[in-house]
Protein backbone atom coordinates (compact mmCIF):
# COMPACT_ATOMS: atom_id res chain seq x y z
CA UNK A 1 0.00 0.00 0.00
CA UNK A 2 0.98 3.34 -0.49
CA UNK A 3 2.14 5.55 2.59
CA UNK A 4 0.95 8.76 1.15
CA UNK A 5 -2.82 7.05 0.10
CA UNK A 6 -2.87 5.97 3.62
CA UNK A 7 -2.80 9.49 4.97
CA UNK A 8 -6.28 10.21 3.53
CA UNK A 9 -7.87 7.29 6.35
CA UNK A 10 -6.19 10.10 8.61
CA UNK A 11 -7.85 12.87 8.08
CA UNK A 12 -5.05 14.52 6.35
CA UNK A 13 -4.80 15.83 2.76
CA UNK A 14 -1.25 15.83 1.11
CA UNK A 15 -0.56 18.92 -1.25
CA UNK A 16 2.50 19.67 -3.67
CA UNK A 17 4.31 22.54 -2.60
CA UNK A 18 6.25 22.86 -6.18
CA UNK A 19 5.25 23.32 -9.24
CA UNK A 20 6.74 23.94 -13.02
CA UNK A 21 5.10 24.28 -16.37
CA UNK A 22 7.03 21.38 -17.83
CA UNK A 23 5.98 19.88 -14.75
CA UNK A 24 2.25 19.93 -15.78
CA UNK A 25 2.98 20.22 -19.44
CA UNK A 26 4.69 16.43 -19.38
CA UNK A 27 1.97 14.69 -17.38
CA UNK A 28 4.05 14.60 -13.64
CA UNK A 29 1.52 16.33 -11.80
CA UNK A 30 -1.17 14.12 -13.44
CA UNK A 31 0.54 11.40 -12.15
CA UNK A 32 1.06 12.20 -8.41
CA UNK A 33 -3.01 13.01 -8.74
CA UNK A 34 -3.41 9.59 -9.66
CA UNK A 35 -1.30 7.49 -8.08
CA UNK A 36 -0.33 9.12 -4.94
CA UNK A 37 -3.53 11.07 -4.24
CA UNK A 38 -2.26 14.41 -4.73
CA UNK A 39 -4.77 16.61 -3.78
CA UNK A 40 -3.68 20.54 -3.98
CA UNK A 41 -0.25 22.44 -5.20
CA UNK A 42 1.09 25.44 -3.04
CA UNK A 43 3.40 27.88 -4.64
CA UNK A 44 5.92 31.16 -4.06
CA UNK A 45 7.89 33.33 -5.49
CA UNK A 46 10.64 31.31 -4.73
CA UNK A 47 9.49 28.41 -6.51
CA UNK A 48 8.50 30.29 -9.72
CA UNK A 49 11.85 31.94 -9.68
CA UNK A 50 13.53 28.31 -9.38
CA UNK A 51 11.21 27.30 -12.32
CA UNK A 52 11.75 30.78 -14.40
CA UNK A 53 15.58 30.37 -14.23
CA UNK A 54 16.04 27.21 -14.25
CA UNK A 55 14.49 26.32 -17.91
CA UNK A 56 13.95 28.18 -21.41
CA UNK A 57 10.13 27.20 -20.91
CA UNK A 58 9.45 30.97 -20.29
CA UNK A 59 11.58 32.09 -22.64
CA UNK A 60 9.07 33.25 -25.49
CA UNK A 61 6.80 34.93 -22.87
CA UNK A 62 9.35 36.86 -21.16
CA UNK A 63 10.85 38.41 -24.40
CA UNK A 64 7.19 38.94 -25.78
CA UNK A 65 7.06 41.05 -22.91
CA UNK A 66 10.53 43.17 -22.72
CA UNK A 67 8.90 43.98 -26.49
CA UNK A 68 5.87 45.49 -25.19
CA UNK A 69 7.98 47.33 -22.32
CA UNK A 70 6.29 45.51 -19.35
CA UNK A 71 7.72 45.69 -16.14
CA UNK A 72 9.62 42.74 -14.43
CA UNK A 73 6.34 42.21 -11.92
CA UNK A 74 4.19 42.09 -14.78
CA UNK A 75 5.75 39.83 -16.92
CA UNK A 76 6.37 37.45 -14.06
CA UNK A 77 2.02 37.88 -12.77
CA UNK A 78 1.40 36.70 -16.66
CA UNK A 79 4.02 33.58 -16.36
CA UNK A 80 2.43 32.29 -12.51
CA UNK A 81 -0.61 33.13 -13.68
CA UNK A 82 -0.52 30.56 -16.57
CA UNK A 83 1.00 28.40 -14.87
CA UNK A 84 -1.63 28.46 -11.95
CA UNK A 85 -4.25 28.00 -14.39
CA UNK A 86 -3.14 25.22 -15.71
CA UNK A 87 -2.16 23.70 -12.01
CA UNK A 88 -5.96 24.48 -11.28
CA UNK A 89 -7.28 22.62 -14.65
CA UNK A 90 -5.51 19.65 -13.61
CA UNK A 91 -7.18 19.18 -9.99
CA UNK A 92 -10.68 20.02 -11.45
CA UNK A 93 -11.66 16.56 -10.83
CA UNK A 94 -10.35 16.35 -7.06
CA UNK A 95 -11.99 19.87 -6.70
CA UNK A 96 -15.86 18.30 -7.65
CA UNK A 97 -15.25 14.76 -6.09
CA UNK A 98 -14.65 16.45 -2.90
CA UNK A 99 -17.07 19.15 -2.80
CA UNK A 100 -14.62 22.06 -2.63
CA UNK A 101 -12.89 20.04 0.48
CA UNK A 102 -9.25 19.94 -1.84
CA UNK A 103 -8.25 20.43 -5.33
CA UNK A 104 -6.78 24.07 -4.27
CA UNK A 105 -3.74 25.44 -6.14
CA UNK A 106 -2.12 28.76 -4.19
CA UNK A 107 -0.36 31.75 -5.41
CA UNK A 108 0.87 34.55 -3.19
CA UNK A 109 0.46 37.71 -3.40
CA UNK A 110 3.61 40.09 -4.34
CA UNK A 111 6.08 39.77 -0.81
CA UNK A 112 6.91 43.63 -1.01
CA UNK A 113 3.14 44.60 0.08
CA UNK A 114 3.26 42.32 3.42
CA UNK A 115 2.75 45.15 5.04
CA UNK A 116 -0.08 47.33 3.12
CA UNK A 117 -3.06 46.47 3.88
CA UNK A 118 -4.64 47.96 0.67
CA UNK A 119 -2.29 47.00 -1.52
CA UNK A 120 -2.61 43.65 -0.50
CA UNK A 121 -5.86 43.41 -0.85
CA UNK A 122 -5.80 44.72 -4.37
CA UNK A 123 -3.66 42.31 -5.54
CA UNK A 124 -5.62 39.59 -3.99
CA UNK A 125 -9.06 41.19 -5.61
CA UNK A 126 -6.91 41.22 -9.08
CA UNK A 127 -5.22 37.70 -8.78
CA UNK A 128 -8.44 35.80 -8.01
CA UNK A 129 -10.06 37.68 -11.26
CA UNK A 130 -6.94 36.88 -13.48
CA UNK A 131 -6.95 33.45 -12.83
CA UNK A 132 -10.78 32.93 -12.71
CA UNK A 133 -10.70 29.37 -11.44
CA UNK A 134 -13.16 28.24 -8.29
CA UNK A 135 -10.01 26.68 -7.26
CA UNK A 136 -7.01 28.95 -7.27
CA UNK A 137 -6.50 30.16 -3.41
CA UNK A 138 -4.54 33.54 -2.59
CA UNK A 139 -1.48 33.19 -0.12
CA UNK A 140 -1.70 36.70 1.87
CA UNK A 141 1.24 36.41 4.66
CA UNK A 142 0.07 36.84 8.84
CA UNK A 143 1.19 40.03 9.06
CA UNK A 144 -0.28 42.41 11.40
CA UNK A 145 -1.62 44.25 7.90
CA UNK A 146 -2.45 41.23 6.34
CA UNK A 147 -5.09 39.99 9.14
CA UNK A 148 -7.53 42.80 7.77
CA UNK A 149 -6.90 42.38 3.97
CA UNK A 150 -7.38 38.67 4.55
CA UNK A 151 -10.97 39.46 6.78
CA UNK A 152 -12.01 41.63 3.89
CA UNK A 153 -11.23 38.71 0.69
CA UNK A 154 -12.76 36.26 2.35
CA UNK A 155 -15.96 38.83 3.07
CA UNK A 156 -15.87 39.17 -0.96
CA UNK A 157 -15.99 35.21 -1.70
CA UNK A 158 -12.06 35.24 -2.80
CA UNK A 159 -10.43 31.82 -1.47
CA UNK A 160 -7.37 32.47 0.97
CA UNK A 161 -4.39 30.67 2.33
CA UNK A 162 -2.99 32.38 5.21
CA UNK A 163 0.70 31.76 5.19
CA UNK A 164 3.78 32.54 6.77
CA UNK A 165 2.31 31.34 10.27
CA UNK A 166 5.03 30.98 12.97
CA UNK A 167 3.57 31.93 16.48
CA UNK A 168 0.33 30.98 18.37
CA UNK A 169 -0.98 34.22 19.36
CA UNK A 170 -0.78 35.19 16.05
CA UNK A 171 -2.40 31.78 14.42
CA UNK A 172 -5.39 32.14 17.19
CA UNK A 173 -5.56 36.28 15.11
CA UNK A 174 -5.69 34.62 12.01
CA UNK A 175 -9.06 32.28 13.51
CA UNK A 176 -10.29 35.15 13.82
CA UNK A 177 -9.56 37.33 10.88
CA UNK A 178 -11.29 34.20 9.24
CA UNK A 179 -14.34 34.05 11.16
CA UNK A 180 -15.03 37.30 10.85
CA UNK A 181 -14.87 37.19 6.96
CA UNK A 182 -17.13 34.62 6.78
CA UNK A 183 -19.22 36.41 9.37
CA UNK A 184 -19.30 39.40 6.88
CA UNK A 185 -19.71 37.16 4.14
CA UNK A 186 -23.05 35.72 5.70
CA UNK A 187 -24.52 39.62 6.43
CA UNK A 188 -24.18 40.37 2.70
CA UNK A 189 -25.55 37.26 1.45
CA UNK A 190 -22.98 35.53 -0.06
CA UNK A 191 -22.80 31.49 -0.33
CA UNK A 192 -20.47 30.45 2.41
CA UNK A 193 -19.74 27.03 1.15
CA UNK A 194 -17.89 27.98 -1.29
CA UNK A 195 -15.66 29.86 0.21
CA UNK A 196 -12.72 28.05 1.09
CA UNK A 197 -9.02 28.61 3.44
CA UNK A 198 -6.35 26.58 4.84
CA UNK A 199 -3.55 28.53 7.61
CA UNK A 200 -0.10 27.69 6.53
CA UNK A 201 1.37 27.05 10.05
CA UNK A 202 5.36 26.68 9.43
CA UNK A 203 7.36 23.84 11.16
CA UNK A 204 10.94 23.29 10.12
CA UNK A 205 12.08 26.71 10.35
CA UNK A 206 11.21 26.71 14.10
CA UNK A 207 13.74 24.11 14.74
CA UNK A 208 16.47 25.72 12.50
CA UNK A 209 15.90 28.74 14.88
CA UNK A 210 15.49 27.37 18.44
CA UNK A 211 18.05 24.23 17.34
CA UNK A 212 20.72 26.69 17.31
CA UNK A 213 19.69 28.41 20.71
CA UNK A 214 19.70 25.05 22.52
CA UNK A 215 23.55 24.18 20.96
CA UNK A 216 24.31 27.30 22.90
CA UNK A 217 22.73 26.34 25.61
CA UNK A 218 24.32 22.80 25.52
CA UNK A 219 20.97 21.13 25.43
CA UNK A 220 20.79 18.43 22.78
CA UNK A 221 17.29 16.42 24.18
CA UNK A 222 15.60 19.60 23.48
CA UNK A 223 16.57 19.67 20.04
CA UNK A 224 14.39 18.61 17.36
CA UNK A 225 11.26 18.87 19.39
CA UNK A 226 10.51 22.29 19.30
CA UNK A 227 8.37 22.72 16.02
CA UNK A 228 6.34 19.67 16.64
CA UNK A 229 5.55 20.95 19.96
CA UNK A 230 4.39 24.38 18.29
CA UNK A 231 2.57 22.68 15.67
CA UNK A 232 0.81 20.40 18.05
CA UNK A 233 -0.20 23.36 20.53
CA UNK A 234 -1.71 24.80 17.36
CA UNK A 235 -3.66 21.93 16.20
CA UNK A 236 -4.99 22.17 20.19
CA UNK A 237 -6.11 26.47 19.27
CA UNK A 238 -7.65 24.85 15.91
CA UNK A 239 -10.12 22.09 17.74
CA UNK A 240 -10.99 24.37 20.27
CA UNK A 241 -12.04 27.48 17.31
CA UNK A 242 -13.97 24.23 15.49
CA UNK A 243 -15.93 23.50 18.99
CA UNK A 244 -16.56 26.91 19.67
CA UNK A 245 -20.35 28.52 19.28
CA UNK A 246 -19.15 31.21 16.93
CA UNK A 247 -17.95 28.28 14.83
CA UNK A 248 -20.75 26.26 14.88
CA UNK A 249 -23.31 29.16 13.85
CA UNK A 250 -20.52 29.41 10.67
CA UNK A 251 -21.11 26.15 10.10
CA UNK A 252 -24.74 25.92 10.45
CA UNK A 253 -24.72 28.33 7.57
CA UNK A 254 -22.44 25.72 5.47
CA UNK A 255 -18.99 26.65 5.95
CA UNK A 256 -16.20 24.38 6.42
CA UNK A 257 -13.04 23.95 9.06
CA UNK A 258 -10.57 26.22 7.60
CA UNK A 259 -7.87 23.07 7.91
CA UNK A 260 -4.05 23.92 9.39
CA UNK A 261 -2.15 23.39 6.44
CA UNK A 262 1.90 22.41 8.06
CA UNK A 263 4.59 24.01 5.43
CA UNK A 264 8.47 24.14 5.43
CA UNK A 265 7.81 20.20 6.39
CA UNK A 266 11.41 19.14 4.59
CA UNK A 267 13.82 17.96 7.14
CA UNK A 268 16.56 21.18 7.14
CA UNK A 269 19.09 19.24 9.64
CA UNK A 270 20.18 15.56 7.97
CA UNK A 271 20.58 14.36 11.83
CA UNK A 272 16.22 14.11 11.73
CA UNK A 273 14.76 11.37 9.75
CA UNK A 274 13.22 13.24 6.70
CA UNK A 275 9.89 12.72 6.75
CA UNK A 276 10.00 13.17 10.51
CA UNK A 277 7.57 16.65 9.96
CA UNK A 278 5.00 14.13 8.70
CA UNK A 279 4.89 11.49 10.50
CA UNK A 280 4.98 13.63 13.81
CA UNK A 281 1.50 15.84 12.30
CA UNK A 282 -0.99 13.52 11.03
CA UNK A 283 -4.19 14.37 11.72
CA UNK A 284 -8.36 15.09 10.71
CA UNK A 285 -8.51 18.24 8.98
CA UNK A 286 -4.89 19.06 8.12
CA UNK A 287 -3.07 19.28 4.86
CA UNK A 288 0.72 19.03 4.70
CA UNK A 289 2.09 20.32 1.76
CA UNK A 290 5.22 18.55 0.63
CA UNK A 291 8.16 19.10 -1.80
CA UNK A 292 8.96 16.71 -4.30
CA UNK A 293 11.77 15.45 -2.33
CA UNK A 294 9.66 14.35 0.87
CA UNK A 295 7.00 13.28 -0.86
CA UNK A 296 9.02 10.40 -2.56
CA UNK A 297 10.37 9.60 1.03
CA UNK A 298 7.15 9.06 2.47
CA UNK A 299 6.29 7.08 -0.75
CA UNK A 300 9.22 5.14 0.02
CA UNK A 301 9.46 4.75 3.54
CA UNK A 302 6.97 6.91 5.40
CA UNK A 303 4.53 5.51 8.36
CA UNK A 304 1.34 6.65 8.35
CA UNK A 305 0.63 6.76 12.40
CA UNK A 306 -2.81 8.92 14.33
CA UNK A 307 -0.48 11.48 15.66
CA UNK A 308 -2.83 14.63 16.46
CA UNK A 309 -4.35 15.74 18.67
CA UNK A 310 -1.37 15.47 21.37
CA UNK A 311 -0.34 15.57 24.17
CA UNK A 312 -0.24 19.44 24.62
CA UNK A 313 0.46 19.35 28.65
CA UNK A 314 3.61 17.76 27.75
Amino acid sequence: MNPLLDLQSYGQSIWLDFITRRFIAEGGLAKLIQNDGLRGVTSNPTIFQKAITGSADYDKVIAEGLKRNQKASEIFETLAVADIQQACDAFKDVYEKTRGLDGYVSIEVNPHLARDTQGTLQEARDLWKRVNRPNVMIKIPATVEGNPAIMQSLAEGININITLIFGLDRYQQVIDAWMSGLEKAAASGKKLDAIASVASFFISRVDSLVDGQLEKKSNKALQGKAAIANAQLAYEIFEKAIASPRYQALKAQGVGVQRPLWASTSTKNPAYRDVIYVEELIGKNTVNTLPPATIDAFRDHGKPKKALPANAAE
